[in-house]
Protein backbone atom coordinates (compact mmCIF):
# COMPACT_ATOMS: atom_id res chain seq x y z
CA UNK A 1 0.00 0.00 0.00
CA UNK A 2 0.94 3.92 -0.65
CA UNK A 3 0.40 6.08 2.28
CA UNK A 4 -0.15 9.54 1.32
CA UNK A 5 -0.11 12.33 4.37
CA UNK A 6 -0.85 15.73 4.30
CA UNK A 7 0.60 17.68 7.17
CA UNK A 8 -0.79 21.01 7.24
CA UNK A 9 -2.21 21.98 3.83
CA UNK A 10 -5.24 24.67 3.79
CA UNK A 11 -6.19 23.31 0.17
CA UNK A 12 -6.03 19.82 -1.41
CA UNK A 13 -2.09 18.90 -2.46
CA UNK A 14 -1.90 18.92 -5.60
CA UNK A 15 1.30 16.86 -5.33
CA UNK A 16 -0.58 14.41 -3.35
CA UNK A 17 -3.49 14.20 -5.63
CA UNK A 18 -1.02 13.19 -8.42
CA UNK A 19 0.30 10.86 -6.75
CA UNK A 20 -2.80 9.27 -6.17
CA UNK A 21 -3.65 9.27 -9.57
CA UNK A 22 -0.39 8.07 -10.92
CA UNK A 23 -1.12 4.89 -8.61
CA UNK A 24 -4.35 4.24 -8.49
CA UNK A 25 -6.27 2.18 -6.06
CA UNK A 26 -2.75 1.38 -4.18
CA UNK A 27 -2.39 4.73 -3.02
CA UNK A 28 -4.95 6.14 -0.26
CA UNK A 29 -4.54 9.15 2.46
CA UNK A 30 -3.24 7.74 6.04
CA UNK A 31 -2.48 9.07 9.46
CA UNK A 32 0.67 9.07 11.17
CA UNK A 33 0.29 5.62 13.27
CA UNK A 34 -0.99 3.48 9.83
CA UNK A 35 2.74 4.42 7.86
CA UNK A 36 4.79 1.67 9.65
CA UNK A 37 2.15 -0.71 8.09
CA UNK A 38 2.71 1.11 4.25
CA UNK A 39 5.15 -0.47 1.57
CA UNK A 40 5.79 3.48 0.96
CA UNK A 41 5.24 6.94 2.26
CA UNK A 42 4.60 10.41 0.78
CA UNK A 43 4.20 13.12 3.43
CA UNK A 44 4.22 16.64 2.54
CA UNK A 45 4.39 19.78 4.91
CA UNK A 46 3.99 23.12 3.68
CA UNK A 47 5.70 24.77 6.59
CA UNK A 48 8.55 24.21 8.60
CA UNK A 49 7.22 25.11 12.10
CA UNK A 50 4.07 22.07 11.85
CA UNK A 51 4.88 19.51 13.75
CA UNK A 52 6.25 16.70 12.01
CA UNK A 53 5.50 12.92 13.29
CA UNK A 54 8.05 10.27 13.68
CA UNK A 55 7.96 7.87 10.16
CA UNK A 56 9.79 4.77 8.93
CA UNK A 57 12.72 6.78 7.87
CA UNK A 58 13.22 3.59 5.12
CA UNK A 59 10.57 3.92 3.04
CA UNK A 60 9.15 7.43 3.33
CA UNK A 61 9.65 10.13 0.88
CA UNK A 62 9.01 13.96 2.32
CA UNK A 63 8.12 16.87 0.65
CA UNK A 64 7.03 20.31 0.64
CA UNK A 65 8.64 23.79 2.01
CA UNK A 66 8.16 22.05 5.23
CA UNK A 67 10.72 19.53 4.58
CA UNK A 68 12.51 20.46 1.52
CA UNK A 69 12.08 23.25 -1.29
CA UNK A 70 14.15 21.58 -3.87
CA UNK A 71 12.02 18.31 -3.66
CA UNK A 72 10.33 17.90 -6.97
CA UNK A 73 8.34 14.66 -8.24
CA UNK A 74 9.35 12.80 -11.09
CA UNK A 75 8.24 13.79 -14.43
CA UNK A 76 5.68 11.34 -15.11
CA UNK A 77 4.06 12.13 -11.42
CA UNK A 78 4.31 15.43 -12.40
CA UNK A 79 2.24 15.31 -15.62
CA UNK A 80 -0.73 13.77 -14.02
CA UNK A 81 -3.80 15.51 -13.35
CA UNK A 82 -4.52 15.69 -10.05
CA UNK A 83 -7.19 12.97 -8.54
CA UNK A 84 -9.47 14.66 -6.30
CA UNK A 85 -10.90 11.45 -4.54
CA UNK A 86 -8.63 11.72 -1.55
CA UNK A 87 -10.77 15.27 -0.55
CA UNK A 88 -13.91 13.79 -1.52
CA UNK A 89 -15.50 16.48 0.44
CA UNK A 90 -13.27 19.82 -1.05
CA UNK A 91 -15.23 22.71 -2.72
CA UNK A 92 -12.19 24.47 -4.39
CA UNK A 93 -9.94 23.17 -7.53
CA UNK A 94 -6.67 23.91 -7.73
CA UNK A 95 -5.38 25.65 -11.05
CA UNK A 96 -1.77 26.84 -12.21
CA UNK A 97 -0.65 28.40 -15.40
CA UNK A 98 2.80 28.93 -14.44
CA UNK A 99 5.27 28.12 -11.71
CA UNK A 100 8.07 30.02 -10.59
CA UNK A 101 8.56 34.28 -10.08
CA UNK A 102 10.48 37.01 -12.00
CA UNK A 103 11.31 38.21 -8.31
CA UNK A 104 13.94 37.23 -6.02
CA UNK A 105 12.81 38.55 -2.52
CA UNK A 106 14.89 37.58 -0.22
CA UNK A 107 11.93 37.04 2.10
CA UNK A 108 10.38 34.45 -0.31
CA UNK A 109 11.48 30.66 -1.25
CA UNK A 110 9.40 31.13 -4.46
CA UNK A 111 12.41 31.85 -6.80
CA UNK A 112 14.90 29.31 -4.77
CA UNK A 113 12.07 26.74 -5.00
CA UNK A 114 11.05 27.08 -9.04
CA UNK A 115 12.99 29.95 -10.30
CA UNK A 116 11.87 31.64 -13.11
CA UNK A 117 8.34 32.02 -14.67
CA UNK A 118 7.77 28.71 -16.37
CA UNK A 119 4.83 28.16 -18.28
CA UNK A 120 2.70 24.67 -17.30
CA UNK A 121 -0.27 23.17 -18.83
CA UNK A 122 -3.45 23.54 -16.70
CA UNK A 123 -4.87 21.30 -14.28
CA UNK A 124 -8.24 19.53 -14.92
CA UNK A 125 -11.36 21.42 -12.56
CA UNK A 126 -14.06 18.56 -11.20
CA UNK A 127 -17.22 19.74 -12.38
CA UNK A 128 -18.71 19.93 -8.85
CA UNK A 129 -16.42 22.28 -7.69
CA UNK A 130 -17.51 25.81 -6.45
CA UNK A 131 -14.18 27.82 -7.08
CA UNK A 132 -11.19 27.79 -8.03
CA UNK A 133 -7.88 28.33 -5.84
CA UNK A 134 -5.30 30.12 -8.84
CA UNK A 135 -1.53 28.93 -7.57
CA UNK A 136 0.10 30.92 -9.80
CA UNK A 137 2.96 32.67 -7.94
CA UNK A 138 2.86 35.98 -9.95
CA UNK A 139 0.14 34.98 -12.87
CA UNK A 140 0.62 38.56 -15.30
CA UNK A 141 4.46 38.09 -15.31
CA UNK A 142 3.74 34.80 -17.53
CA UNK A 143 4.23 35.58 -21.21
CA UNK A 144 0.86 33.41 -21.55
CA UNK A 145 -1.03 35.36 -19.60
CA UNK A 146 -4.10 36.06 -21.35
CA UNK A 147 -4.69 32.55 -22.91
CA UNK A 148 -4.63 31.74 -19.10
CA UNK A 149 -7.12 34.35 -18.16
CA UNK A 150 -9.32 33.62 -20.72
CA UNK A 151 -9.26 29.53 -19.78
CA UNK A 152 -9.53 30.56 -16.37
CA UNK A 153 -13.08 32.96 -17.18
CA UNK A 154 -14.16 30.54 -19.27
CA UNK A 155 -14.96 28.46 -16.09
CA UNK A 156 -17.34 30.80 -14.90
CA UNK A 157 -16.83 29.91 -11.62
CA UNK A 158 -14.99 32.35 -8.73
CA UNK A 159 -11.45 32.61 -8.74
CA UNK A 160 -8.88 33.17 -5.56
CA UNK A 161 -5.78 34.90 -6.84
CA UNK A 162 -2.31 33.70 -5.13
CA UNK A 163 -0.15 35.90 -7.02
CA UNK A 164 -1.40 39.38 -8.79
CA UNK A 165 2.34 41.29 -8.53
CA UNK A 166 0.78 45.12 -8.95
CA UNK A 167 4.35 46.28 -9.87
CA UNK A 168 3.86 45.43 -13.48
CA UNK A 169 -0.14 45.66 -13.78
CA UNK A 170 -1.02 47.89 -17.06
CA UNK A 171 -4.12 48.69 -17.99
CA UNK A 172 -4.69 45.69 -20.61
CA UNK A 173 -3.88 43.25 -17.52
CA UNK A 174 -6.34 45.04 -15.46
CA UNK A 175 -9.45 45.26 -17.91
CA UNK A 176 -8.94 41.38 -18.16
CA UNK A 177 -8.73 41.15 -14.40
CA UNK A 178 -12.27 43.31 -13.92
CA UNK A 179 -13.74 40.43 -16.27
CA UNK A 180 -12.41 37.55 -13.44
CA UNK A 181 -15.49 36.53 -10.92
CA UNK A 182 -13.66 37.05 -8.02
CA UNK A 183 -13.95 35.15 -4.73
CA UNK A 184 -13.67 37.79 -1.84
CA UNK A 185 -10.81 40.21 -3.01
CA UNK A 186 -8.31 40.35 -5.47
CA UNK A 187 -4.88 40.24 -3.30
CA UNK A 188 -2.14 42.66 -4.13
CA UNK A 189 1.47 43.28 -1.53
CA UNK A 190 3.40 46.56 -0.83
CA UNK A 191 6.08 44.51 0.89
CA UNK A 192 8.66 47.33 -0.38
CA UNK A 193 8.19 50.79 1.19
CA UNK A 194 10.93 51.91 -1.57
CA UNK A 195 8.29 50.88 -4.15
CA UNK A 196 5.65 53.64 -5.07
CA UNK A 197 2.45 52.07 -6.14
CA UNK A 198 -0.12 54.38 -5.81
CA UNK A 199 -0.69 54.77 -9.44
CA UNK A 200 -0.43 51.55 -10.22
CA UNK A 201 -2.73 51.15 -7.81
CA UNK A 202 -5.14 53.88 -9.20
CA UNK A 203 -4.83 52.24 -12.35
CA UNK A 204 -6.04 49.28 -10.89
CA UNK A 205 -9.16 50.86 -9.30
CA UNK A 206 -10.41 52.52 -12.62
CA UNK A 207 -11.17 49.08 -13.73
CA UNK A 208 -12.00 47.27 -10.22
CA UNK A 209 -13.74 48.60 -7.41
CA UNK A 210 -11.25 48.98 -4.30
CA UNK A 211 -13.82 47.00 -2.05
CA UNK A 212 -12.86 43.90 -4.00
CA UNK A 213 -9.12 44.84 -3.22
CA UNK A 214 -7.03 43.48 -0.56
CA UNK A 215 -3.43 44.32 0.01
CA UNK A 216 -0.79 42.86 2.11
CA UNK A 217 1.71 44.90 3.91
CA UNK A 218 5.10 43.90 4.96
CA UNK A 219 6.53 45.34 8.25
CA UNK A 220 9.71 44.86 10.57
CA UNK A 221 11.58 43.18 7.72
CA UNK A 222 13.14 46.44 5.63
CA UNK A 223 11.02 49.54 6.96
CA UNK A 224 10.62 51.98 9.89
CA UNK A 225 7.50 52.29 11.59
CA UNK A 226 6.66 55.88 9.79
CA UNK A 227 7.15 53.95 6.74
CA UNK A 228 4.67 51.15 7.64
CA UNK A 229 2.19 53.94 8.98
CA UNK A 230 2.59 55.76 5.41
CA UNK A 231 1.53 52.60 3.40
CA UNK A 232 -1.48 51.64 5.69
CA UNK A 233 -2.52 55.53 5.58
CA UNK A 234 -1.90 55.67 1.97
CA UNK A 235 -4.40 52.33 0.97
CA UNK A 236 -7.15 54.02 3.34
CA UNK A 237 -6.90 56.67 1.44
CA UNK A 238 -7.28 54.84 -1.89
CA UNK A 239 -10.29 52.77 -0.11
CA UNK A 240 -8.00 49.29 -0.10
CA UNK A 241 -7.93 47.73 2.89
CA UNK A 242 -4.24 46.72 4.13
CA UNK A 243 -3.49 43.76 5.96
CA UNK A 244 -0.47 43.36 8.24
CA UNK A 245 1.94 40.90 7.90
CA UNK A 246 4.71 40.90 10.79
CA UNK A 247 8.11 39.79 10.06
CA UNK A 248 8.62 38.96 13.55
CA UNK A 249 5.65 38.44 15.42
CA UNK A 250 7.25 37.99 18.67
CA UNK A 251 7.88 41.98 18.31
CA UNK A 252 5.96 43.98 20.11
CA UNK A 253 5.80 47.28 17.64
CA UNK A 254 5.08 44.70 14.97
CA UNK A 255 1.97 42.98 17.02
CA UNK A 256 0.70 45.21 17.82
CA UNK A 257 0.74 47.50 14.71
CA UNK A 258 -0.75 44.39 13.14
CA UNK A 259 -2.99 44.26 15.65
CA UNK A 260 -4.39 47.82 15.09
CA UNK A 261 -4.64 47.65 11.41
CA UNK A 262 -5.77 44.11 10.75
CA UNK A 263 -9.01 44.53 13.05
CA UNK A 264 -10.93 46.82 11.26
CA UNK A 265 -13.41 48.03 14.03
CA UNK A 266 -10.42 49.50 16.15
CA UNK A 267 -8.34 50.86 12.68
CA UNK A 268 -11.39 52.57 11.09
CA UNK A 269 -12.20 54.46 14.33
CA UNK A 270 -8.76 54.91 16.19
CA UNK A 271 -5.56 56.88 15.11
CA UNK A 272 -2.58 54.99 15.35
CA UNK A 273 -1.21 57.79 17.71
CA UNK A 274 -3.91 57.11 20.06
CA UNK A 275 -3.66 53.39 19.76
CA UNK A 276 -0.08 52.76 20.69
CA UNK A 277 -0.72 54.79 23.47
Amino acid sequence: MIGLLDIDSKYPNVALMKLKAYYGDQARMITPLEAWSCDKVYISSIFNFSYKPNLPAEHTIYGGTGYDIKAKLPSEIEQCQPDYSIYPLAEVAMQRYSTGCIRKCPFCVVYEKEGGITSSNPMNIPDNSKWIYLLDNNFFASPNWLESIQHLIAYKKPVSFEGIDVRILNEEHCSWLAKVKNRKQFHIAWDNPKDNLVEKIRTMTKYINPSRIGCYVLIGYWSTPDEDLYRVEKLRELKIDPFVMPFDKNDAYQKKFARWVNHKAIWKTIKWENYKK
